[in-house]
């Protein structure tokens, strides 16, 4: 079973307590849940992700690119 759990705040300058933070909230929320439950949970968290990244790339934001970059992990300097 996964668990509502309210997602944690975030700090606009994304520190190490927000990791710890986020680790913290993604536990409580899938401590009880089977491994298919898992698996189900992060196929729609990505879904939802690639979707967002889509729109704003079709927006034309530059946001979307540092988005890309944060999780290809990709240096900006190399584009």
């Amino acid at each position: 079973m996964i668990h509502n759990v309210p997602e944690p705040d975030i700090s606009p300058d994304f520190t190490i307590e927000d990791i710890h933070k986020i680790r913290a909230w993604n536990y409580e929320r899938l401590k009880d849940a089977t491994k298919e439950e898992r698996i189900e949970d992060v196929r729609k968290r990505a879904s939802e992700g690639f979707a967002q990244i889509e729109a704003l790339r079709a927006s034309g934001g530059s946001k979307a690119k540092k988005i890309v970059l944060a999780i290809s992990g990709t240096p900006a300097a190399r584009l």
